[in-house]
């Protein structure tokens, strides 16, 4: 064990030294620091503000210093990582959509059979849980959106059932960024700003979901709105554009190619399509259409009374007979493998996974190596920067144009949200300027999916438009009610302090995934099924309950006096109920006793010098707050307190 060292007393040669200097008049004068008062020493560290954007300072050589053959090599590499930005990027793209055809192939069936259960779907809940759990299941909302259109136009569904459907597919697809935003929680700072920028999503969807779900149940706003746009407009069918797909396809499609028709047939009641594989094995077929003499049970089962006749006990007739003949087979890389579609499926859910991954570290690490010095700054201000007084507002609604036209471009909302996330970790994009680009991806998504809808047959061309409408219109809905006001920007500031908790608490970010998108959804799927009685008798309380506490929390902090003594803080509840630091105790002591690798207790053991290190220096300021004169302050006591504890914790860990 380290011994702990005291204070070394004056040598006495040195003390005699000093003796003489005294008697000779050359005393040493101490500089001490200009007085400074109490209050200033506080406040100058909490004017830091943790969402402030980092500065990327260029710690290489100025372009200036650089000879001929420097300034060509800068070049060279420049390009060089602008080339490796753009093909990370191509894979992070292409691996988000093999990810999609892997939860697909996992949990596409089980979609399929979700959505067949008619009485389930007919209660506006369940119908909302339904489509955020086959939303997460199939990782894509337009594959969820597309079963819930084939329904309505098949007769299955009416366009008043599958309104809250759509809204949780909006729901569902924004889990993807958040789990993106996950793999940046090595650095506190960066994960707080990331989390909160993709959280930030979250919290618009849920808020209008919140508003417009008890709202259409109520009007029927959504429906009747979308209803008279289609009867007002003679829209003709038309073709669905390809933009991003030309790209990515020869990749993707090559690796694995799926039959979407297989889910929305098992969706459907189609009984053949339960027993098909989703991994499509014929890319082109040739169907040709007869007119044959077929047997029928009887006369009235005959197309037409002129093409109906008898011949002893059978009754004959003509129809059109189809015969479907192989002509080409696919040739990615599971079409001849004998796997079934799970073992498929989980083999690239691993694969994507560790691709998605790998790429956002790459793109990170040279989006930081890229963006210092004056890129840095010439970038952050044409993202952040608002136009001149008196149109600063505009700033805001373009963004939601350009973030509607890369959606557009890229044909996923979850892919540009992914790719900005990053974005915002690293500091180059503001949590404000964040908000309006993933609201714009919100209308993005839902015009591709108007423009789908255009490519529908005639007959089911207006159910089709109208349910892509419903998703249009929400969308707009919620923009209008969560951002043309600042003060109603609310998911901004619930972005923000969810990103403080899991900066300070990196497993609450897991909890909370768990909890809004999978336990929360089940258990609401739960009380639907057991009817409308037990619904509202355990939701009712449940909400009521959350609702008070918001007041009361809203009330602590602005008006106290209004409340109770009892209720002016939360203190009079154990410490676990109110408060994260004992869970986050019980984390720590899980993680330690599973953790077998060193690495990952040394990051158990940063987290704890963390801790220590922030509590002794709210025991430093406790002291500093004691002196007016700062130089006067026991720092030397203060450092030595630091050193020993850190020594204390890491022998405690041996």
């Amino acid at each position: 064990m380290d011994s702990l060292h005291l204070p070394q007393q004056m040598d006495p040669q040195d003390k005699s030294k000093e003796d003489q200097n005294e008697q000779h008049g050359h005393k040493s004068k101490v500089k001490a620091s200009p007085a400074h008062s109490t209050v200033a020493l506080i406040e100058e560290t909490e004017d830091m503000d943790p969402w402030d954007l980092p500065e990327l300072k260029d710690t290489g050589v100025p372009w200036s210093a650089l000879d001929t053959k420097g300034k060509l090599l800068r070049v060279f590499v420049s390009v060089g990582k602008i080339v490796l930005l753009l093909g990370f990027l191509y894979m992070f793209i292409c691996s988000l959509d093999i990810l999609s055809s892997a939860f697909q192939l996992v949990g596409g069936k089980t979609a399929g059979d979700i959505f067949q259960d008619n009485t389930v779907l007919s209660n506006p809940l369940a119908g909302l849980v339904i489509g955020v759990l086959v939303t997460l299941l199939v990782q894509s909302s337009s594959t969820s959106s597309s079963i819930v259109v084939s329904m309505v136009s098949s007769g299955l569904l009416t366009v008043q059932v599958a309104v809250p459907i759509i809204m949780g597919t909006n729901i569902g697809t924004s889990v993807t960024n958040t789990l993106v935003a996950t793999t940046q929680a090595g650095d506190r700072s960066t994960f707080r700003r990331a989390f909160a920028g993709a959280t930030v999503h979250d919290f618009f969807n849920w808020l209008s979901v919140l508003v417009l779900l008890p709202l259409e149940v109520a009007t029927g706003y959504l429906y009747e709105v979308t209803k008279l746009i289609i009867d007002s407009f003679k829209i003709q069918s038309g073709e669905a554009p390809e933009l991003l797909n030309v790209i990515t396809d020869p990749l993707t499609e090559s690796i694995i190619q799926l039959d979407e028709s297989v889910i929305s047939g098992i969706a459907t009641g189609d009984p053949e399509a339960r027993n098909k594989s989703l991994i499509k094995t014929w890319c082109r077929t040739f169907t040709n259409t007869t007119l044959m003499n077929v047997t029928v049970p009887g006369p009235e089962n005959c197309t037409s009374p002129t093409v109906c006749w008898h011949d002893g006990n059978n009754t004959f007739t003509l129809k059109n007979i189809s015969m479907t003949y192989n002509v080409q087979k696919c040739t990615h890389l599971f079409v001849d493998v004998n796997l079934s579609d799970l073992a498929v499926g989980l083999i690239l859910l691993a694969i994507s996974l560790l691709v998605l991954c790998s790429c956002l570290v790459l793109i990170v690490k040279l989006l930081n190596s890229m963006l210092k010095g004056q890129v840095a700054t010439v970038i952050k201000k044409i993202l952040n920067t608002d136009f001149p007084f008196p149109f600063g507002w505009v700033t805001g609604y373009i963004a939601i144009l350009v973030g509607a036209a890369m959606t557009f471009i890229v044909q996923s909302s979850s892919v540009f949200t992914s790719a900005i996330t990053p974005l915002v970790g690293i500091g180059v994009i503001s949590i404000e300027r964040a908000y309006p680009l993933s609201l714009g991806s919100n209308i993005g998504t839902t015009t591709t999916a108007i423009l789908a809808a255009m490519a529908s047959p005639g007959d089911t061309l207006a159910n089709a438009l109208q349910i892509a409408l419903v998703h249009f219109l929400f969308n707009i809905t919620g923009i209008m009610l969560w951002y043309p006001i600042p003060f109603t920007r609310i998911p901004i500031r619930l972005a923000k302090g969810l990103g403080s908790i899991t900066a300070k608490y990196r497993w609450f970010a897991a909890v909370y995934i768990i909890c809004c998108f999978f336990i929360l959804p089940l258990f609401v799927f739960s009380l639907s099924l057991a009817g409308w009685q037990v619904l509202v008798g355990v939701g009712v309380p449940v909400v009521v309950l959350l609702i008070a506490i918001m007041v009361i929390n809203t009330l602590q902090e602005r008006k106290p006096s209004c409340l109770p003594a009892a209720l002016r803080s939360w203190d009079f509840l154990p410490l676990w109920a109110h408060s994260l630091a004992p869970w986050d105790k019980v984390v720590g002591v899980i993680t330690a006793k599973c953790c077998c690798c060193c690495k990952c207790c040394q990051v158990a053991s940063d987290n704890q010098e963390h801790r220590v290190q922030e509590s002794v220096e709210k025991n430093k300021k406790a002291h500093t707050a004691v002196y007016d004169n700062p130089a006067m302050s026991p720092e030397k006591e203060v450092e030595d307190e630091i050193k020993i504890e850190l020594k204390i914790l890491k022998m405690t860990q041996l």
